[in-house]
């Protein structure tokens, strides 16, 4: 990653929700909210494998994936069940869950052969098999080895330069975590 980067001053948790899509979406939502961002459809695939690693709280997919139709695997549906109840919410009784199963600490290409295998817990996940184009990347990334990890890299660059601080907006911080104080 590039350094230098200038961070804002203010910080409010609630925040970055308004930027991410939501994990309901389709992948037609998907693609147009990366292109307002400069991004492409390989960037989405390639980013979306970050969900490789880190947990979701069951009120991000259980009304979509597992109380409505879906192609989720049995056996991932039948062990989400078993962790979330049917009502939950931000809030509420709304415990987490590993988003990657098979691997779930480690940063690497097996999202895509869960995707493949339909044993993810988003929409948004699943919707990366509903073009041809964007299936060939899954496939791509998850049967060619070191494939994903090289396109991540720069993907993660690319999305560093979107919407960069510049003259007075923001600080370089001198610790990552907090603000400097002059």
């Amino acid at each position: 990653m590039p350094s230098g980067r200038r961070d804002g001053t203010f910080s409010n948790a609630s925040e970055p929700l308004k930027f991410l899509v939501p994990p309901t979406s389709n992948l037609s939502a998907l693609v147009n909210s990366f292109v307002v961002k400069g991004l492409d459809a390989e960037d989405l695939v390639i980013l979306s494998g970050a969900h490789t690693i880190g947990r979701s709280h069951c009120s991000s997919f259980v009304s979509d994936r597992l109380q409505a139709p879906s192609d989720i695997n049995g056996g991932l549906a039948w062990f989400l069940r078993s962790q979330c109840p049917a009502d939950a919410s931000p809030g509420g009784n709304d415990p987490v869950v590993m988003q990657d199963v098979v691997t779930p600490n480690e940063l690497d290409s097996q999202y895509y052969k869960n995707v493949m295998a339909h044993k993810v817990l988003f929409t948004s996940d699943a919707a990366l098999l509903t073009s041809e184009e964007t299936a060939r990347m899954v496939e791509a990334n998850a049967n060619i080895p070191g494939w994903w990890e090289g396109k991540f890299a720069k993907a993660m660059v690319k999305m560093a330069a979107i919407e960069v601080k510049t003259g007075d907006q923001g600080q370089i911080r001198k610790h990552c975590r907090a603000i400097n104080y002059y």
